[in-house]
């Protein structure tokens, strides 16, 4: 059955814009799993822009869901994620001046590295998964260090569903839809875990969970903004409806 992975930086977000203490990502996250939420997922950025330290530790403590920690491959985060030891860690290429992460992680082209990451976490007992575009090469190279999970970026087919006026049979969102299908068919047949995820929404997710072997999805910014006006709690349960409707086999 697939799964909702919930992220809740932009709580943390809103609470760092008064560098206060509410409202509380902690919170949030028992809120979301009320809802229905599978796992939290928190990217903890190296310029510590929303998710903080202490975040992540409590969400460890307080948590009853997988928590999912996003993460450059950097040593200083492998040694956090190697102490707080969260369920799943997902490398993800990040950049201090951008808004949030743009493009996939470009595993083929810095394997050597990623490899010895991978296996740090995989040492630690932690399930490894890398943010890749939906590039047959990325998936193939997520393989050869040893991921067992590859989260495809789902970024150009939300954004040509936006262009096309929330037409889910224009010639582009098939277009990009059909390679997500690809890479995920291709992850799969590699004995890697098909999840995605990136600027999904409450207009443009079905398509993409309805994807035949797709284990989760992790969406974040949207089921936010929908709870600023009905709560997270009920912003999760109506995403979590959305997935499991799309994803349940048709009745002949």
């Amino acid at each position: 059955m697939i799964e909702l992975g919930v992220n809740i930086d932009h709580v943390a977000t809103l609470r760092q814009a008064r560098r206060t203490y509410e409202p509380d990502p902690v919170w949030a996250a028992v809120e979301a799993h009320l809802g229905g939420a599978d796992g939290i997922t928190v990217h903890l950025r190296e310029d510590r822009r929303h998710i903080q330290d202490h975040d992540v530790r409590r969400l460890r403590e307080l948590t009853h869901i997988k928590l999912n920690l996003e993460m450059a491959a950097t040593d200083e985060m492998i040694a956090i994620a190697c102490a707080v030891k969260p369920e799943m860690a997902m490398l993800v290429p990040e950049g201090r001046h951008e808004i949030t992460t743009e493009g996939g992680l470009d595993v083929a082209g810095q394997e050597a590295k990623l490899k010895l990451a991978i296996q740090r976490l995989a040492d630690a007992g932690i399930v490894t998964s890398v943010f890749i575009d939906a590039e047959l090469a990325q998936v193939q190279a997520a393989a050869r260090i040893g991921a067992r999970v590859c989260e495809i970026h789902t970024g150009p087919y939300a954004h040509a569903f936006h262009e096309r006026g929330r037409d889910a049979e224009s010639a582009a969102v098939l277009a990009e839809l059909a390679k997500i299908r690809v890479a995920g068919e291709t992850v799969r047949e590699l004995g890697m875990r098909f999840n995605a995820g990136h600027a999904l929404n409450y207009f443009n997710v079905e398509p993409v969970a309805a994807l035949a072997g797709i284990r989760e999805l992790h969406i974040g910014h949207a089921i936010v903004s929908r709870a600023v006006y009905v709560g997270m709690r009920e912003a999760v349960r109506e995403m979590k409806r959305l997935l499991r409707e799309a994803a349940a086999p048709e009745v002949a």
